[in-house]
């Protein structure tokens, strides 16, 4: 046990690193409007994020599963902490980066240095959310904003309660969106380590009706870390999130939350899936995505439905730059990592 938990302290930095950057891009647009003050908001996603890791962490991991299925404890440690620097490297720069980008360039690395074939279905289906997400979270702001427009051209509501009532929506959206990102992005924290690392820890079992595996018993610890990231690092990124592409109002802050909460949960739910699939509809994939493309595509949703005049495409420009070299930055590190850990620490990785 004592030897999984050193190895697992890269998961729990990449957790860390996610909390920073990735995590609190759900509350950038409520501080960055200063409707909620950063503790508070801090507070709130962390709670959900630990919740949705938990209760509903296990639909997306599966993804990253088959795209890099790595049985050698010492192999998921390189690949999380390589994912890490990535995601530390970007957050130092301000810049919201996508942990998801960061963790699959560092697993094609690890496939790379270890001559595993990579599934290129689920690589597309992973690079598909890339692009999508983002395109998604913008059409279903630049939608509400307009219906938000027309609800209160018709609704006469005080601008004092309007107020109120606008604080409380951000929050509600904001635990929402910490839930939905703490199920989905979970599995770029521990996903990796679900083969190697999952079978160390007991099984116990809560009575009749709940079982906590070793797992969840995962996806706690890499929820924990996230959180910590949130309290610690998160400040400067929802600034650049929630003031410097577009400046938001309330309201506005409000739509850009719930855009990027509602992709976050359809990439996330188990249940939702089922229930789709149940009854012949279509479902969305369960794929990890990026709160931090989300949240940026729910931010030019809403310039552009005021008319695109005042983004900021110096700063869209420098975070595409960042998405770009993200996978990357990941994938290099990870195969000289992988070298170095294998020839010079004399670790299995593979």
């Amino acid at each position: 046990m004592g030897v999984t938990l050193l190895f697992l302290t890269s998961g729990l930095f990449l957790g860390w690193s996610l909390g920073s950057n990735d995590a609190a891009n759900v509350w950038g647009t409520a501080v960055g409007t200063r409707m909620v003050k950063f503790k508070q908001a801090a507070l709130i996603c962390s709670i959900f994020i630990i919740l949705g890791a938990v209760v509903s962490g296990a639909g997306a991991s599966h993804t990253l599963g088959k795209l890099g299925a790595i049985g050698a404890l010492a192999g998921a440690f390189t690949v999380a902490f390589s994912a890490a620097l990535s995601v530390y490297l970007m957050t130092r720069l301000a810049l919201p980066v996508s942990t998801t980008q960061a963790i699959v360039g560092a697993i094609v690395g690890w496939n790379l240095f270890s001559g595993t074939g990579i599934n290129g279905a689920a690589l597309a289906k992973v690079m598909g959310t890339w692009v999508f997400s983002p395109v998604l979270t913008a059409f279903f702001a630049f939608v509400l904003y307009f219906l938000v427009v027309f609800i209160l051209k018709h609704v006469k509501v005080h601008l004092i309660r309007l107020d109120g009532y606008t604080r409380l929506l951000l929050l509600l959206a904001g635990a929402f969106g910490s839930y939905s990102l703490g199920a989905n992005n979970i599995g770029n924290v521990m996903g990796v380590f679900i083969k190697s690392a999952a079978s160390a820890f007991p099984t116990f079992n809560l009575g009749s009706f709940f079982t906590f595996g070793g797992v969840q018993q995962l996806f706690l610890l890499g929820g924990l870390a996230i959180a910590v990231g949130v309290y610690t690092y998160s400040k400067r990124v929802m600034m650049t999130v929630g003031a410097d592409i577009f400046k938001l109002s309330p309201v506005t802050a409000f739509i850009v939350v719930l855009s990027s909460s509602i992709v976050l949960f359809l990439f996330a739910s188990q249940g939702l899936k089922n229930f789709l699939v149940g009854h012949n509809l279509p479902s969305f994939p369960l794929v990890p995505v990026s709160s931090s493309q989300s949240i940026v595509g729910g931010v030019i949703g809403i310039g552009l439905a005021k008319g695109g005049h005042n983004l900021n495409l110096r700063i869209l420009g420098k975070i595409s730059l960042g998405w770009i070299a993200t996978p990357l930055i990941g994938a290099v590190v990870a195969f000289v990592s992988l070298f170095i850990v294998q020839n010079v620490f004399g670790q299995v990785v593979y």
